[in-house]
């Protein structure tokens, strides 16, 4: 069914424009005999305060991140509980779980970083098309660590005896940063880009998606927000606005519920329309 009302379409970058970081996290799980969705948990079992979190909000700078990420998610008095209440929420026997871990935060959030450095050509041709219609507002809200470019890692380098010969370019091209967390070319699919380590709030703060919608001139009933995440998706519907969730793997599910919302062909071939490159 077709919303006439909307204004704007949202849209989350890591896990529906870009491929997913869980690809990552559930790859390191597995090569590390890690029970499936443990380090999720331990990343969202500390709310607004770890070390994840702080980094999305721009309060912590690269290196300081790499090391207390590492140390939270290698912490299995806490996260053993975290994981044990997931299992009895989600009525699934609770495997064995470790009795201790060292999660290397640089590693991990490396692999992380690689593997969401492309892009998902079914939602970048979404996005074209929408764009060339004119008829919305197209905005990215997403959680993102645009203050980490090489600016800011210059200057709060590591030590030299802990990473030795290091200097920005090689860190930023171990991330697959070379262009930045945030290179031009995705930017420039938007018409506006709500940054999280910009704006100092995240999803799922109500208070990301509100102005979001503020700068965009719009309210919240007349967006509709694509997200992979049911918490960041749960808050938006509780502002008003109509949801689409978008799971790993089933991107174009997601964007033909979107057609039907907005009334116009998000997937069709048009006559062998030209290839999306993959790449960021």
């Amino acid at each position: 069914m077709s919303s006439p009302h909307l204004k704007a379409v949202i849209f989350d970058v890591g896990g529906v424009v870009c491929r997913s970081p869980l690809l990552a996290i559930a790859a390191y799980e597995r090569e590390y005999g890690i029970p499936n969705n443990y380090i999720n948990c331990a990343i969202t079992g500390r709310g607004a305060h770890g070390a994840w979190q702080k980094f999305e909000r721009g309060e912590m700078t690269l290196f300081l991140f790499y090391e207390a990420f590492g140390r939270e998610l290698s912490d299995t008095k806490m996260n053993n509980v975290w994981y044990a209440d997931y299992c009895k929420r989600k009525g699934i026997e609770c495997p064995k779980l470790p009795q201790s871990l060292n999660i290397n935060g640089r590693e991990l959030f490396g692999r992380m970083m690689r593997e969401s450095g492309s892009f998902d050509g079914v939602v970048v041709k979404a996005i074209s098309r929408i764009r060339g219609v004119g008829r919305w507002r197209v905005i990215a809200l997403t959680n993102n660590f645009s203050k980490a470019d090489a600016d800011s890692i210059g200057e709060a380098p590591p030590s030299a005896e802990d990473y030795p010969g290091f200097t920005a370019e090689s860190e930023l091209a171990f991330l697959g940063w070379q262009e930045g967390p945030t290179p031009p070319r995705l930017r420039a699919l938007f018409d506006d880009f709500c940054d999280s380590s910009t704006l100092g709030m995240r999803k799922p703060e109500p208070e990301i998606y509100l102005l979001a919608c503020q700068r965009n001139g719009i309210q919240p009933h007349e967006a509709v927000f694509l997200d992979d995440l049911g918490m960041n998706l749960k808050v938006a519907q509780s502002l008003g606005m109509e949801t689409i969730h978008v799971p790993i793997g089933n991107s174009m599910g997601a964007i033909k519920q979107l057609e039907e919302k907005l009334g116009i062909d998000l997937t069709g071939d048009r006559g062998g329309a030209s290839p999306v490159s993959n790449k960021l």
